[in-house]
């Protein structure tokens, strides 16, 4: 046995067979739930697991997962890597031309989709040759037109297939692929071998403890402690936080509760009924929901159970923190650093802010280096936050960005983040936001994601993000896209930069203003800059 993702799970599944796995509510069309224990959810991935293998996909080959959350997703993920195929996220957002450069960049053989995608995968599947095997969770829309290749039906090889395993010998070498889209350019897959995800994405078993040192320590463990701990991913699956999410939960031989779409006041009310320990989420598009309905419409929801909330992927706000804690104190509110590229790499302190930044506690794997040299940055100098050990191998097609991104010093290898951080005489560090996005004006470097805590901090400002529009004099400015609470007033341009003058220097503060019905951000709450830049530029979106 090794560190393989499948061989972990079967593990933890002869441990506890009979527990409670996965918790599906608000299955689409019924309104019903699913529940399935360990064993059953084992005997489902195997089941298409034979299919996938039996379809004539061979091991190594890539297997789309266009899907919203459902049984069907990890069903898929953990059959995928029983039958050692390579399982790739599809954001189910992407329109015809983004699927098409995705399937063939990622170079899908095989692909897994809901129904109601059923015409965007037909427009996309003429240009995508070596896509050669669909199978389709649920009835497509009668409008929709059928892919050239006839798909098959996601019960039916469900139904036909084994539910015994019967697999042969895998490996800790066996990759996963994450696509991630970030908040720029097109997506890129990072592949990572899945010893080194199970270990920097998944905690090694023990995100806040010792990791395991063998494989067989993971069901020791499960099968040494209880149950009773319900984790709750409320982003899509299809970003990689909730599928990590979701398999710590089963690393842990816990339960695991996901919904089909993220609808706060469904979240609250499977909070209380399911007794939820953990919720992940991302970031204040996410929290902030969820506080407007324990405010409104579902006060006094029962919110006890609730131990931790952590946002990855988008920093919550001190704001938000602040009305969360006031109306769930019991629960820790945990803003956690990391990527698809580097898994988990620290912990924001409680004094993060918009005057003392976003200070994280890193793991020591995480260092700040000159981007340069790439040798250890000196205590408040900036430079580009690494880790080393157990980083991907890489990104998929992509050996220009792999170079630049990828290192090895003294001997290991590391990975290169975008973003830009100090550290102090501490050992904490301080991100400044990603370098992409960073902002020259006057030859000063501002990072969109301070000055949007310090407007985030103003009572009428609901949401916004902040992007570096072409300015005559400076080179770029600062410019803010704002959305407002329901009902509040139209500040002024003057009535912004008054506020954010208390919590920010002088060349840090918004030079235009632009109020939109809404901020647009991906399905997980990732900001969006090209249409914030397109929006504060007066161009068309």
């Amino acid at each position: 046995m090794e560190f393989n993702l499948a061989d972990l799970f079967e593990s933890v599944v002869d441990a506890v067979p009979d527990r409670e796995a996965l918790v599906y509510v608000d299955h689409p069309g019924t309104g019903a739930e699913r529940r399935l224990t360990y064993a059953e959810l084992d005997a489902a991935a195997n089941r298409i697991s034979h299919h996938l293998a039996g379809s004539g996909l061979a091991p190594g080959e890539h297997v789309g997962l266009h899907l919203y959350n459902g049984v069907e997703y990890l069903q898929t993920v953990l059959a995928c890597v029983k039958a050692r195929l390579v399982p790739v996220n599809v954001n189910y957002r992407y329109v015809e031309d983004e699927l098409v450069y995705l399937y063939r960049d990622a170079d899908l053989a095989g692909l897994v989709f809901d129904a109601e995608f059923t015409g965007r995968v037909a427009a996309a599947l003429p240009q995508t040759a070596k896509l050669r095997h669909l199978v389709r969770v649920g009835t497509a829309p009668a409008s929709a037109a059928e892919p050239s290749i006839e798909p098959v039906d996601f019960a039916a090889a469900e139904a036909a297939g084994p539910p015994s395993r019967g697999f042969g010998p895998r490996s800790g070498d066996d990759q996963f692929i994450i696509y991630t889209g970030g908040t720029t350019g097109m997506p890129k897959g990072v592949m990572w071998r899945q010893e080194d995800l199970f270990f920097a994405g998944m905690g090694g078993g023990a995100p806040t403890g010792e990791p395991v040192a063998r494989p067989e320590e993971l069901a020791e463990r499960v099968a040494a402690g209880g149950d009773g701990i319900t984790f709750f991913p409320t982003a899509p699956l299809m970003h990689g936080t909730s599928t990590l999410t979701a398999f710590i939960g089963f690393n842990f031989g816990q339960r695991v509760v996901i919904h089909r779409k993220y609808v706060p006041e469904e979240v609250l009310r499977t909070i209380e009924r399911e007794k939820v320990f953990s919720v992940s989420l991302v970031g204040d598009a996410m929290l902030r929901p969820l506080i407007d309905a324990l405010s409104g419409p579902l006060k006094g929801t029962d919110t006890s159970s609730l131990f931790s909330v952590s946002s990855s992927g988008a920093v919550l706000s001190e704001t938000v923190r602040a009305q969360f804690r006031a109306l769930v104190p019991n629960a820790m509110l945990l803003n956690n650093f990391g990527s698809s590229e580097s898994g988990f790499n620290g912990t924001a302190t409680e004094d993060s802010g918009p005057e003392k930044g976003f200070r994280i506690r890193v793991n020591p794997r995480t260092r700040v280096v000159d981007p340069v040299t790439l040798e250890p940055a000196a205590a408040g100098e900036p430079g580009r936050v690494a880790q080393r050990g157990n980083v991907p191998l890489g990104y998929y097609n992509d050996p220009k960005k792999t170079a630049e991104t990828f290192f090895e010093s003294d001997g290991e290898r590391w990975v290169l983040l975008g973003d830009m951080a100090t550290v102090d005489e501490e050992g904490f560090v301080t991100v400044l936001g990603r370098g992409s996005q960073c902002i020259n004006t006057g030859g000063e470097k501002v990072y969109p994601e301070e000055v949007e805590q310090a407007l985030k901090a103003h009572p009428d400002v609901y949401d916004a993000l902040v992007a570096g529009v072409p300015d005559a004099t400076w080179g770029n400015r600062v410019a803010a896209v704002v959305e407002l609470r329901e009902g509040a007033p139209e500040p002024t341009l003057k009535e912004i930069q008054t506020h954010c003058r208390t919590r920010l220097a002088g060349y840090k503060i918004p030079r235009s203003l632009v109020v939109a019905p809404r901020i647009q951000r991906s399905p997980s709450g990732k900001a969006d800059y090209r249409w914030a830049r397109a929006v504060a530029s007066g161009r068309p979106v």
